[in-house]
């Protein structure tokens, strides 16, 4: 399939995929077009996930491209960010999907699960016979995950009781297994553990009445005298520093969905701009339309621009958590003024669904506070910058 640039690429970095990324990339834009652009506003205006999407959906060239046992051709760190960038380009839920599946459960289990552990739930959840969630954000502990956390797990002989809350976990309505986090009560340290959830005390509730990313399935779970067998905690998790390095693969991506989303909101804008007539002549012909234009232009590309080089530090093995934090802060801030100057441009109309702007103003207020707030990420960056912890 012809891969052709995106309009909103404008200094063209699109150039460093290889041949092979770029021929899968053109493939996964065709289908996120042809399949889900139709019904996403639908679904979001409905708050239901378009499942039906899902047999499909694994077929495309996303999940598991970062692993052995699962990736279907060479692929770089820089590929798996354009991916993003193109779900979130049409729905910023379809990305967080990919995201909590890909990134958050499959990387749990590529980080830290066994080899015999890998091979077995790999290939699972990349072709989407088992469905994944990810437990690490409570009620009471979000940005301060690493030392408050409340869940609590128990050995008791070759079993592990799990007591607790989640919220805000992601696919948890519908998902097979939930990787728990959760504090070992020997010896303090976080452990992580595969979940069935259809074992005994799990509990899950769809949290209603979102204003952003409304057709992403996030739950609050209750966790009553959850027995897990020792077989199921993943057996290189033995600290917050291993749930960390997952974080640290996924914090990258989101940066780079909040770029599809700044370039999904410009999009619309830019068509809007070219097909709406005031004063007898289209707005684009208006400079402080084209000013807006460009500002957004501007935006995109300089979030591309750090994407793109964390992508490469992650490639290189040189990326630290201040890099990703960067960049995640720097590309959802640039998201909120975009999204923000398309839906300005578009006057009344750009809060109606269908004109295309209003669902990425939404969303992209959810993007911005996940995976590390802004001031979360701020502080990593400060930390490294000036050698002084700020967190408290």
């Amino acid at each position: 399939m012809t891969f052709t640039p995106l309009l909103s690429d404008f200094y063209g970095f699109e150039a460093q995929l290889t041949e092979p990324e770029k021929e899968a990339l053109a493939g996964l834009r065709a289908w996120l077009e042809a399949d889900v652009a139709p019904v996403v506003d639908e679904h979001w205006e409905r708050a239901e996930f378009p499942r039906h999407l899902l047999p499909a959906f694994h077929a495309q060239p996303v999940f598991g491209m970062q692993w052995d046992e699962t990736t279907s051709f060479d692929n770089s760190a820089l590929y798996r960010g354009w991916t993003a960038l193109e779900m979130s380009r049409v729905d910023a839920s379809i990305s967080t999907y990919v995201g909590v599946q890909n990134g958050l459960a499959m990387g749990s289990i590529g980080v830290a699960g066994s080899a015999e552990q890998r091979a077995e739930w790999l290939p699972k959840l990349a072709r989407g016979e088992v469905i994944g969630a990810f437990g690490l954000t409570e009620p009471l502990s979000g940005s301060d995950s690493a030392r408050g956390l409340r869940t609590t797990a128990t050995r008791e002989g070759d079993e592990w009781v799990l007591n607790g809350a989640k919220r805000w976990i992601g696919n948890a309505t519908f998902s097979d297994i939930t990787v728990i986090w959760a504090k070992d009560t020997a010896d303090g340290q976080v452990k992580g553990f595969i979940v069935p959830t259809s074992t005994p005390g799990y509990v899950a509730t769809k949290i209603e009445n979102k204003i952003a990313l409304r057709m992403v399935q996030n739950a609050d779970i209750t966790l009553t005298d959850v027995r897990v067998p020792e077989e199921l905690r993943l057996q290189n998790a033995n600290s917050f520093r291993d749930t960390a390095a997952v974080l640290r693969l996924t914090r990258a991506e989101v940066a780079w969905a909040a770029v599809g989303v700044s370039v999904g909101a410009f999009e619309a804008a830019l068509r809007y701009a070219t097909e709406r007539e005031q004063f007898g002549k289209p707005i684009a012909s208006h400079q402080l339309i084209q000013q807006h234009l460009a500002n957004m232009m501007g935006n995109i590309t300089a979030s591309i621009a750090m994407c793109t080089r964390v992508s490469l530090m992650l490639d290189e093995g040189t990326q630290k958590d201040e890099h990703a934090a960067l960049a995640k802060a720097f590309a959802t801030t640039r998201m909120r003024e975009t999204v923000a100057w398309a839906r300005e441009s578009m006057g009344g109309n750009g809060i109606v669904l269908g004109y295309g702007a209003a669902r990425h103003f939404a969303d992209a207020e959810a993007l911005y506070s996940y995976e590390g707030t802004k001031e979360m990420n701020s502080l990593i960056v400060g930390r490294a910058l000036t050698g002084v912890a700020a967190f408290v």
